[in-house]
C-alpha cells in the first residue's frame, strides 16, 4: 500500500469517526413502545401479582 493511499484512507476513517452519532428514530408503532419494557418497575405493580398468582397456580 502506498503512503498515498495510506493518508487517504486515514483520513476517511477519520471523519467517519469525527460524525455525530444519530439519534435513535421514534418507532413506527406505539404498540412496540409499550412492549419494550422499562418504563414500569415490577414492585409494587400488577405483573409482579400477576406473576405470583401464576406461580401458586399448576398447570
Amino acid at each position: 500500500m502506498k503512503d498515498s493511499q495510506l493518508k487517504a484512507l486515514i483520513k476517511k476513517t477519520t471523519a467517519k469517526a469525527a460524525q455525530p452519532k444519530k439519534q435513535p428514530r421514534p418507532s413506527f408503532d406505539s404498540t412496540l413502545e409499550a412492549t419494550r419494557g422499562g418504563a414500569e418497575p415490577l414492585s409494587g405493580s400488577e405483573a409482579e401479582e400477576i406473576f405470583k398468582e401464576m406461580k401458586r397456580r399448576e398447570f
